[in-house]
């Protein structure tokens, strides 16, 4: 199912809408209990999972933490301002997910190792992450990312890190390329401008706060927008601009 924009859901930007479409049907078939969502930014996804499942969001950045607290506590949900050191010790969720975090992450795989231990025997991981090494560009300088990843590789993190039942999915086409276009030139021509470019640490701290729409009139042009394009994405599993991977912690 493809879901409109709600009246009361915070506004996504085009490419997580595309992003969203994929979460949300997966999400839907696994009916967790618990969820833990690990950088969850602005609370834009967060406000609604938490709709679903008994939510818990961690976020670092001052701002952005604000922000979702006041999207996320009225449905029900929690979010704690820190990283995931900041979850109580012994936490187990039926859900752990992280959208467009690992790439952030300078050792990648120690996190997913990490985040794996919050997940409870027989739970699930679901993240996404930019795809495709070739791809990387001005867009993920100006981003903060490390990396991009391949479907294979992303692949084989998943099953390094305990887990079983991997399933990865590229999404994105065709409009993710138009998108990445658009946004490698803006970038392109940002980097330029400066003369100290910062590192990817300095780029991720804002990276959950920039390109989010916030006027109604846009936020719902975008929504109708993206739908006929959420639609498109679902004829190919091998092309796009971005990764949707799950797996399973095995139940013993």
């Amino acid at each position: 199912m493809v879901t409109v924009q709600a009246v009361d859901a915070p506004p996504l930007a085009p490419r997580a809408w595309l992003r969203w479409d994929v979460v949300d049907r997966l999400v839907a078939q696994l009916h967790p209990g618990t969820m833990l969502e690990i950088g969850c930014g602005q609370g834009a996804f967060g406000a609604r999972l938490a709709a679903r499942a008994d939510y818990v969001g961690v976020e670092p950045d001052d701002a952005a933490h604000e922000v979702a607290r006041r999207r996320i506590e009225p449905v029900g949900g929690q979010v704690i301002h820190g990283t995931d050191a900041a979850v109580p010790d012994g936490s187990l969720f039926d859900l752990v997910c992280f959208f467009e975090v690992l790439e952030h992450i300078r050792d990648d795989d120690t996190a997913l190792r990490r985040w794996t231990g919050f997940v409870r025997p027989g739970g699930h991981v679901l993240l996404s992450v930019p795809a495709f090494a070739d791809r990387f560009a001005p867009m993920d300088v100006q981003s903060g990312h490390y990396r991009r990843y391949d479907p294979d590789e992303m692949g084989r993190a998943l099953v390094a890190a305990g887990l079983e039942d991997v399933r990865v999915v590229v999404y994105g086409w065709p409009l993710g390329y138009l998108l990445e276009a658009v946004r490698n030139r803006v970038s392109r021509r940002a980097l330029a401008a400066m003369d100290d470019v910062p590192g990817p640490e300095e780029f991720t701290a804002a990276s959950g706060r920039t390109m989010q729409p916030s006027r109604p009139l846009l936020a719902a042009s975008i929504a109708t927008g993206t739908l006929p394009f959420r639609w498109l994405q679902r004829l190919t599993r091998t092309r796009g601009t971005g990764l949707v991977a799950i797996g399973r912690r095995p139940a013993t």
